[in-house]
């Protein structure tokens, strides 16, 4: 069965935080990008703490993955979103609880504001199908 692999090239830095520089997907697989996932709970209620936040966005993003019958495994490259400093012993938690050292490549940036003025992160998945 072909799978996924990842891999930070000996040549260069190792990555600045828990995430691999090359993600690889077998020729063949599927391609499944999500909308950005947001902190809001089932009610659309966003809490005011930004680690509130990403407790619902991961929960959200679960939700996601399992509607297309994928796990964080399907997971390939994930660009975030923040509008203020993550904490990030708190977000790698909830990270490691997912990826359990097999991470996806990903892109984190700081802005001035998302989509709502109550929302502090958001999370975009790309994901790979593999039959």
């Amino acid at each position: 069965m072909k799978k996924i692999s990842r891999n930070n090239p000996e040549s260069m830095p190792k990555p600045v935080g828990n995430y691999s520089h090359i993600t690889r997907v077998p020729k063949g697989a599927g391609l499944i990008v999500t909308s950005g996932q947001v902190g809001t709970d089932m009610n659309g209620e966003v809490p005011e703490q930004l680690n509130d936040q990403v407790a619902n966005t991961f929960a959200n993003m679960k939700k996601l993955l399992e509607s297309e019958g994928l796990s964080h495994d399907s997971v390939i490259k994930v660009n975030i979103w923040a509008t203020e400093e993550i904490d990030w012993d708190y977000f790698y938690t909830k990270w490691d609880e997912w990826f359990q050292g097999e991470y996806p490549s990903m892109t984190i940036a700081y802005i001035s504001a998302l989509g709502l003025p109550e929302l502090k992160i958001e999370i975009e998945l790309w994901c790979a199908e593999i039959e």
